[in-house]
């Protein structure tokens, strides 16, 4: 499959198992940056995310980890080619085998979510789709254990399962400072969930930020997902 070309970098992708999708471009143009100095990208993939909010914020130091070596190939490779290889590192390991001597101020990922379901032909697109490797609960164990008191953690997932995510959240002393719902179209049902948490010791127990996102207007992009992205979308 051929690369993703991008205003400031391109993200090639032969072997990968995970292509390019809408969820972690609409989660990494989403992410709340300000003040974040050191993140985390938990199952980076092809880096698509550490290269995202590298470019919204060129101080950012910026540490990528995946387990997949298809996809940590391509990683490496992108990061490589971009305007920031020496400032993103990546590793490939299991997040739980991770050692780091930093406390992130930011935890991003977009991470598996098929729990329990039939699996295909090809161990790398399984491992990539499905909780075996990384299940949420394990996921927000090892933000608790790579993050500070003042860190914040950001996934995109389906709607069903963002909202088992925030209620195992919940029960973690995490909590839900921002929220994004969107929909491909005005008539279809919210497909995806943005999500943004942090220490419930720290959040003063506020409501969180809700909005929703329509992709498409219309037959076209909307101006909501044009505004959002096109920092990054080649022909927006």
């Amino acid at each position: 499959m051929a690369g993703f070309v991008f205003k400031q970098f391109c993200i090639e992708q032969e072997n990968t198992a995970m292509k390019v999708s809408t969820d972690g471009i609409l989660l990494g143009a989403w992410v709340n940056l300000s003040g974040v100095k050191s993140m985390l990208d938990i199952g980076a993939g092809t880096g698509l995310l550490s290269l995202m909010c590298k470019q919204r914020a060129e101080c950012l130091a910026v540490t990528a980890v995946e387990i997949e070596s298809g996809a940590f190939q391509d990683a490496n490779l992108n990061i490589q080619n971009s305007p920031w290889e020496d400032d993103i590192f990546v590793h490939q390991s299991a997040i739980q085998n991770f050692q780091s001597d930093i406390q992130y101020d930011l935890v991003i990922s977009n991470p598996p979510y098929f729990n329990d379901s039939l699996k295909g032909p090809s161990a790398s697109r399984n491992l990539a789709r499905h909780t075996d490797s990384l299940s949420f609960n394990a996921l927000l164990n090892e933000f608790k254990r790579l993050s500070h008191s003042r860190s914040r953690l950001a996934v995109v997932l389906p709607y069903q399962e963002g909202t088992e995510f925030i209620e195992l959240a919940q029960k973690q002393d995490l909590h839900l400072v921002r929220k994004c719902e969107v929909k491909t179209t005005e008539r279809k049902a919210i497909s995806r969930l943005l999500l943004e948490f942090e220490y419930t010791a720290n959040s003063g127990f506020v409501e969180p930020e809700h909005t929703l996102l329509c992709i498409h207007e219309n037959g076209q992009y909307s101006a909501d997902f044009i505004v959002l992205c096109r920092d990054f979308y080649l022909k927006m």
